[in-house]
């Protein structure tokens, strides 16, 4: 499942699986493990990789959550929306706030990540 969604991804944004491993610093033959379901349980630091560089969440990737496309818009994103507008923001001024939003999840998924490797390594202290 997580391999056919990846490679729906990969293919939707117009990589190839060297381009995509390329960007995502992984290994080309891995990735294409996982498309394959050769591979079936990547690790999280894998998936954490590609789900940044394909600009999707993890759980997206994983199945768990809907595609923007599958959300429906609600009432008050609408009016949210429409306020923002009517307030002088501008498509340029959304790009910016979406990059910085996507920059706070990079750094907060490089924390869960650090995190992760310093708990891995911490002794039992049972």
């Amino acid at each position: 499942m997580v391999g056919d969604r990846l490679r729906e991804l990969r293919q939707e944004k117009g990589y190839s699986i060297s381009e995509l491993a390329e960007l995502a610093g992984v290994s080309k033959s891995y990735l294409s493990y996982i498309e394959r379901d050769i591979q079936k349980n990547p690790s999280i630091q894998f998936l954490q990789k590609i789900s940044f560089t394909l600009d999707v969440d993890l759980e997206y990737l994983l199945g768990t959550e809907k595609s923007v496309s599958e959300v429906s818009i609600d009432e008050e994103w609408k009016a949210l929306l429409n306020k923002a507008i009517k307030d002088g923001l501008s498509k340029e001024d959304f790009k910016d706030f979406q990059e910085y939003m996507k920059f706070k999840k990079w750094k907060h998924g490089k924390k869960q990540i650090s995190e992760f490797m310093l708990d891995d390594k911490l002794p039992d202290l049972k």
